[in-house]
């Protein structure tokens, strides 16, 4: 499955999302965008969907960075964690931080894969997840603290998933990007 928004819909409510954090016209939009403001208008209100070139360039707009000092705190603490625990961003899945007893259990160095998405690793439970995080409210302002659930295994020497119970904590950043918590518990 390719790195994208899990949802038709949800693009052009994250468009609106994005805008209004960063108080961004949709006239801006539209020229970042390389549209119309009635395309910007259409995409938000849900009537037109985004082409595959403006939903990666909106990926692009919305993929987690760690670029503040709070969230360059919140990378150091999963860094320095003596669980198995990884950071990654909550909409691309590409992996932020890691904890060196998650990065033991990987076959590569962490810092190879360190901003690759790690979602071609996920097991069947893992994608069943993720496409129910809309219905759970998971971007949502008052969405569920954490979600843990069982994960089978996966078939990957690279990075292995074995059977665990998984919590997931969805974690709003400084620029109102998400990044997503990882726990093996």
């Amino acid at each position: 499955m390719p790195d994208m928004l899990p949802k038709p819909e949800l693009p052009g409510v994250a468009l609106k999302r994005w805008r209004l954090l960063h108080r961004v016209k949709q006239s801006h939009a539209a020229t970042l965008f390389n549209v119309t403001q009635s395309t910007i208008s259409r995409w938000e209100s849900g009537v037109l969907a985004l082409d595959p070139i403006s939903r990666r360039t909106l990926e692009k707009l919305l993929a987690a960075r760690l670029e503040a000092d709070a969230d360059q705190a919140l990378a150091r603490l999963v860094r320095e964690s003596a669980r198995p625990v990884h950071l990654i961003c909550d909409l691309t899945h590409r992996l932020l931080a890691c904890s060196p007893s998650r990065a033991a259990q990987f076959t590569r160095p962490a810092s190879t894969l360190l901003g690759q998405s790690l979602w071609r690793f996920a097991t069947p439970e893992i994608i069943a997840k993720e496409f129910m995080l809309d219905e759970l409210g998971w971007r949502e302002a008052l969405a569920p603290p954490a979600l843990v659930f069982a994960s089978g295994t996966n078939d990957s020497c690279l990075v292995p998933i074995s059977q665990s119970l998984c919590r997931w904590t969805r974690i709003p950043l400084s620029d109102g990007t998400a990044a997503r918590l990882v726990e093996t518990l």
